[in-house]
């Protein structure tokens, strides 16, 4: 990897790291507030997201894995941070939709 190369993918990585690290802080304060079951999700998606940048960039730069190892943790930790975030879209529809039913039930 050139030089130029290596800088690019470490700026990138740590603008990741600490943009995703003010996300999942953000997340969480929502989450403690409202305790809502799908910020606590989306909060866990975000985190990993983050932490496969983190986890995946430092296995590379300070461990000495591949450049393909450590992209295919990173991209592990994606692919289960992005299911985690769409699940916390899907939980507060049902939680939404099964209150509207016991609204419409009790009459309020």
């Amino acid at each position: 990897m050139s030089q130029e190369t290596a800088v690019v993918l470490v700026a990138a990585k740590t603008a990741t790291v600490a943009f995703g690290g003010a996300l999942t802080f953000l997340a969480l304060r929502a989450y403690r507030r409202t305790g809502s079951s799908a910020l606590q999700a989306l909060t866990v998606g975000i985190g990993l997201l983050t932490a496969g940048a983190l986890v995946g960039g430092a296995l590379h730069q300070f461990v000495g894995l591949s450049l393909g190892l450590s992209v295919t943790i990173q991209s592990v930790c994606t692919a289960v941070g992005f299911a985690i975030m769409t699940y916390s879209l899907f939980t507060d529809v049902q939680q939404t939709e099964s209150r509207s039913r016991s609204s419409a039930r009790t009459g309020d």
